[in-house]
């Protein structure tokens, strides 16, 4: 508008300039006609200025409204297969989400186990929807995302549907505050996203380490500072979404530091520490009070849900872990590697009575045989999934990504195990898995993963009894995946 009034200006001025000069320079020599006739022509040429005008105002009034429409309007997008919707400015947005992983397993283990080791003498031969995940996330208002996401499948037996995050985060470059039901930042494996995984588990001491006062479904409050070398994380969390009822609910808090000392175009080295400790275990009886601490995981794969070492509920004030983790990458080889150390403050231990304190440690490897690297997630500090080069089309003479990978876990969950005191003992085992995997990516949606475990588990009777809980089996199991 201000354009349109603007350029009417300047025509009049100029047809007024033009009559002026015209006037002066043709008054002593020019007939009344001849003037009459300029008068008119620039009369003429003075409307056909105005039409001009008039037509540059109402195209950029026209221009104005469609860039504006252009900014409002819903877009619709596939991107990786995951289908998202988003306005035209990019402040709204929702795409939606589903995951499919069912595992096939095979178990291999010696006739005549005795019979205190229970079911695990006769671990499940079959099928298990490990996860299967419906959800939306996105953002809004600009600033803020949000997550919401279903899952229904389980450990052993496919789950009835529970729910599996639901939060909202606040962004404003390089803070995040995030709010909700979730999985807190707390390590290398545990910050991985599960779709793009070395194996189908994550290993046992991390699994443990995070069961404390992470794992999915955690109701927490996190803040996070992301930098392009550094991450910082801290978070204050409760109970679990989905959990009983307690008469006081579990605090407590989780802090993670990631650092990348060096990188260059093919290369990555990853370090970072990570803890968590229990302030005030949930109190699960009235008045008297039941404070239990558990450390427990299965061995590394969930076909069956038979947990072989566990610590056994601990009557506990307290609890706490701290890890250390590092990672180097070289093109397509990928070697990380975290070291956990746990411990259970025992509440009104007994005269002789020790807190107990344990241990986890895992290295785990990749190596992409068709040259790709696994992608270093800036937002996680983990890595995900390898980026892939050539999707499969046999057409083509393409095959989508493969990769060779290689695991040794162990986790120890004994205490004092030999103690002459019984109630200094804990004899939750030790658990020792040595895993190799081939994993093949078709492309960016679909994964399927062969792997080979070899689980030695070392364990005696917590019941005192002479007959120990120990075996040693192995286990196949083939992993069909999409996620989008």
């Amino acid at each position: 508008m201000t354009l349109g009034r603007t350029a009417s200006r300047a025509a009049l001025i100029a047809g007024a300039s033009l009559l002026a000069t015209a006037g002066a320079a043709n008054a002593q020599t020019a007939t009344p006609d001849d003037a009459a006739a300029r008068i008119a022509a620039l009369e003429a040429q003075l409307e056909i200025l105005q039409k001009q005008v008039a037509d540059l105002k109402a195209a950029t009034a026209a221009s104005l409204k469609d860039v504006r429409a252009a900014q409002s309007a819903t877009t619709v997008s596939i991107a990786a297969g995951r289908p998202t919707i988003s306005s035209g400015d990019g402040a709204y947005s929702a795409t939606l989400h589903g995951v499919m992983q069912l595992d096939a397993a095979q178990y291999f283990q010696d006739k005549g186990l005795p019979a205190v080791i229970g079911n695990a003498r006769d671990l499940n031969n079959g099928t298990n929807f490990r996860r299967a995940r419906l959800g939306v996330d996105g953002k809004f208002a600009k600033y803020f995302d949000y997550s919401i996401l279903l899952d229904f499948g389980g450990a052993g037996t496919d789950g009835a549907g529970q729910l599996q995050e639901l939060f909202v985060q606040y962004n404003y470059a390089p803070f995040k505050i995030r709010v909700g039901a979730y999985a807190p930042n707390l390590g290398l494996e545990d910050a991985a996203s599960t779709n793009g995984s070395l194996f189908p588990e994550r290993p046992s001491a991390a699994e443990a380490a995070r069961g404390l006062a992470g794992a999915d479904r955690r109701i927490a409050l996190q803040g996070q500072i992301v930098q392009d070398r550094w991450l910082l994380s801290g978070a204050v969390s409760g109970a679990k979404a989905g959990d009983g009822q307690t008469f006081d609910e579990q605090l407590g808090y989780l802090g993670r530091f990631a650092f990348i000392p060096a990188k260059g175009p093919d290369y990555l080295i990853h370090v970072g520490a990570n803890a968590s400790v229990v302030t005030t275990p949930a109190q699960t009886a009235a008045l008297t009070g039941a404070y239990a601490v558990t450390l427990q995981d299965r061995p590394e794969l969930r076909v069956d849900g038979t947990q072989l070492v566990t610590t056994g509920a601990i009557d506990a004030k307290g609890a706490r872990h701290y890890g250390l983790e590092a990672a180097v990458q070289k093109k397509g080889l990928l070697i990380q590697g975290e070291y956990f150390d746990y411990k259970i403050d025992r509440r009104n231990a007994a005269a002789g009575v020790s807190d107990p304190k344990f241990t986890g440690w895992y290295v785990e490897g990749g190596w992409v045989l068709t040259g790709e690297a696994r992608r270093y997630n800036p937002n996680t500090f983990a890595f995900d999934a390898p980026t892939i080069a050539n999707p499969f089309d046999p057409k083509a003479g393409k095959w989508g990504a493969w990769e060779l990978a290689g695991r040794y876990s162990v986790l120890d969950l004994n205490h004092h195990e030999d103690a002459t005191l019984a109630a200094d003992r804990v004899r939750g085992g030790e658990q020792t898995i040595w895993t190799a995997g081939l994993n093949w990516f078709p492309n960016s949606v679909t994964k399927f993963s062969l792997d080979y475990l070899d689980v030695d588990i070392d364990r005696k009777d917590p019941a005192g009894g002479l007959v120990a809980l120990s075996q040693s089996y192995q286990a196949v199991n083939f992993r069909s995946q999409f996620a989008f």
